[in-house]
This record gives structure tokens, C-alpha cells and sequence, in this order.
């Protein structure tokens, strides 16, 4: 399902060079990106593509966009976004889609990370909870039954407790949890805590929600791993003009062929 099918950045310009967000396209000719089923925007550290998602998830008002600080009196990030354009895509059956799904969602590393983190903090509490009742001279069985009947999500924190230094397979449940069927999703860098075998895991379940689920993704990324695995139309946008390329074709891609290269006898 294509939901949102094109999105146009400002053409404006401002005097100031150092105004945010137009300081960080100012060198940009980019067309209005097209989008499919699953579209990668590949770059470089500050190459402006988280920039970009989170222009696209404010002018679509998905929930998950970070807010941003005025400068001086203006609302420059505001006005910029006012002055972006997008279409709308269309049914499956060719009927014009009238609005984005209400729960579309924008996904940041950050909000992984942050996840991971209280659900490791709970765990901890958890463990800390049955060692101080044992201390006290309460068996531990009792101690769990008794925390078990305090606490109601006791079995669903034990779970993650399982695996709270596993931060790769609790992200993986994380997205299982966040992504649902017929909507919009827009993804900053997802691989964050991920190792190269769940990055390819996770480009699967992705390529699978898109096929059968009726999802749509926008990526930012720039994991081989997932690039190679994805079933996406991506763009370069370390490139003046936004270039659809080959995921084999990106420098930085070649970058890392190159230093394998260099290193083969080692293999």
C-alpha cells in the first residue's frame, strides 16, 4: 500500500545561512522524492536525512516527531514545514487514499534505546524486589508469588528480565509491538543495538509487512546489511540531487566492499 506517494521540500531561502532546517538543505537540488512500498534515504552522519524524516512525520503530524526550538521569535522549523508539499497515494484497488492511517507512526533509534532501557530498569527492580524479601528471610518462591500478585505485568517484566542484555532481541519485540497492519511508518536508522544476522532479520520482517500488511516504510539508513536486504527504492542523498541508486552502487557501501577487500587473506 503507498499511503504518502510524494513529498516536496521547501524551496525557500532564508538570509541567514545558520537558520535551521534550511541550512541543512541549502546545498541540495533534490526533485520530490517518490515513494514505493519501502523507500530507503541512505547517507552519511549529517547528511540531513534524519532531518528529512522528521520534516515528513510534522507536515503528516505522525505521532513520535520531536518538536523544535524556536529560533528567536520565528518558528523557523515551522514555516518550513509549511512550505513542504505532498500527495497522497492510492488504494489498492486504485481509489484515492483522503487521509494518512491514524496510527502511522514515526520510530526513532532513540525511542528504541529508550525503551530498552526501562524495560531493563524494571527488570532490575524486579530482581532486586525477591533478593531483598530473600534477605529478609522469605523463600524465593514466596517472594515471586507474593511480587506476581502485587504486580500485574509481573510475568510480561520477567520475560524482558530474560533477556534485558539481549538489546538486539528486545528491539526486534519492540517493533513487532509498534507495527501494525495498514499504515505509515517512518524509521530512523532501526539497526541501532542490532547485529549484522537481526538487521537482515529485521529488513525480512519489513520486506514481509510491506507484501502482506498493507505497511508502508520510509528508512533512514545506512546498514549494508539492511540496504542489501530491503526491497526498496533508495535514495542517496549524500548526492547534490537525491540519486536513486543501487544499494551496491553507495560510497559508503564500496567503502566497506573495499576494506573487506583489502583484507581477504586475513579470511
Amino acid at each position: 500500500m503507498i499511503y504518502i506517494s510524494s513529498f516536496r521540500l521547501s524551496g525557500e531561502k532564508v538570509k541567514n545561512p545558520n537558520i535551521y532546517p534550511y541550512n541543512v538543505f541549502a546545498d541540495k537540488e533534490w526533485d520530490p522524492f517518490v515513494f514505493g512500498r519501502i523507500t530507503v534515504l541512505c547517507g552519511n552522519n549529517a547528511s540531513g536525512k534524519s532531518t528529512l524524516l522528521n520534516i515528513i512525520g510534522n507536515v503528516l503530524s505522525l505521532y513520535g516527531t520531536e518538536d523544535v526550538a524556536v529560533w528567536g521569535s520565528r518558528g523557523y522549523f515551522t514555516e518550513f514545514c509549511s512550505q513542504c508539499g505532498y500527495s497522497l497515494g492510492e488504494e489498492e484497488d486504485g481509489r484515492p487514499i483522503k487521509k494518512i492511517p491514524l496510527h502511522s507512526r514515526y520510530i526513532k533509534s532513540e525511542d528504541v534505546l529508550y525503551e530498552i532501557k526501562k524495560i531493563q530498569k524494571a527488570a532490575i527492580l524486579e530482581e532486586d524486589y525477591v533478593y531483598e524479601h530473600v534477605r529478609r528471610g522469605m523463600k524465593k518462591e514466596e517472594a515471586l508469588a507474593q511480587q506476581k500478585k502485587e504486580s500485574p505485568n509481573f510475568l510480561e517484566i520477567q520475560r524482558f528480565a530474560q533477556e534485558k542484555y539481549s538489546n538486539g532481541e528486545t528491539s526486534l519485540q519492540l517493533f513487532d509491538d509498534w507495527i501494525e497492519p495498514n499504515a505509515l511508518y517512518l524509521m530512523d536508522e532501526p539497526e541501532v543495538s542490532l547485529s549484522p544476522q537481526n538487521q537482515i532479520a529485521l529488513a525480512e520482517k519489513l520486506n514481509d509487512m510491506s507484501r502482506f500488511l498493507n505497511c508502508q516504510f520510509i528508512i533512514a539508513t545506512h546498514s549494508p546489511f539492511m540496504l542489501g536486504t530491503l526491497d526498496a527504492r533508495i535514495y542517496d542523498i549524500d548526492s547534490r540531487y537525491a540519486e536513486v541508486k543501487k544499494w551496491n552502487e553507495l560510497d559508503h557501501v564500496r567503502f566497506m566492499y573495499d576494506f573487506f577487500q583489502k583484507h581477504r587473506d586475513e579470511f
